[in-house]
């Protein structure tokens, strides 16, 4: 019953996981910001990944209402913290020094809080559902999947263009803004590796 909000989260969009490792040379202030932001991005970005991995695990038919809630409701407030403090690193790093730097920040700032919010809303709509009745909780947690994909779909302009021209380029260099590896949980008995960034950025 789980499958479904597991498929919209792997098929959802995630800031900066998609950044490749080869760019071309940015000015050295850009790099600075882009360094800035990104030390403190990949923390998050994990924290991210680990979430949908834990929804992800938890799809199994026979596993329990009650289980499933306590952990997509975990997840839900897991990636919405992570949005958050994205929010935070990218409005605390300052504008980016080029052009419309200043409305590019405040604009990917603004998007990233809107992201925060709406899935603080996905744990609250999962808290609310009945553990009880397994039928109505399946019914509500295909509910919150649509919603879940609705929020994928959702536009994204602001980070797409924070992650264009000379600030993604020097984005994609860091290994902070590099695609994490999911770490699995020690009690799923799958014996996960450890949560790290890919080694694939160049210098």
């Amino acid at each position: 019953m789980n499958k479904k909000l597991a498929a919209a989260l792997s098929g959802g969009s995630v800031l900066l996981m998609a950044l490749s490792g080869c760019s071309d040379d940015s000015g050295s202030k850009v790099n600075d910001w882009a360094k800035k932001v990104c030390d403190q991005v990949q923390p998050q970005l994990t924290k991210i990944a680990n979430a949908n991995t834990s929804i992800q695990q938890a799809t199994s038919d026979s596993s329990k209402p009650a289980d499933v809630q306590k952990t997509d409701a975990a997840a839900f407030q897991a990636i919405s913290d992570a949005y958050k403090a994205l929010g935070a690193a990218v409005d605390g790093a300052g504008a980016p020094p080029v052009e419309d730097g200043e409305k590019t920040q405040k604009e990917a700032v603004s998007e990233l809080n809107a992201t925060a919010t709406a899935y603080a809303g996905l744990k609250s709509d999962v808290d609310d559902l009945d553990t009880k009745d397994q039928a109505k909780f399946a019914d509500g947690l295909k509910g919150v999947a649509d919603d879940l994909d609705k929020l994928s779909a959702s536009g994204d302009e602001a980070l797409q263009k924070l992650q264009s021209g000379d600030v993604g380029a020097a984005m994609a260099k860091q290994p902070g803004c590099q695609r994490p590896k999911t770490s699995v949980p020690a009690d799923s008995g799958s014996g996960g590796s450890s949560a790290e960034p890919s080694a694939d950025a160049s210098s």
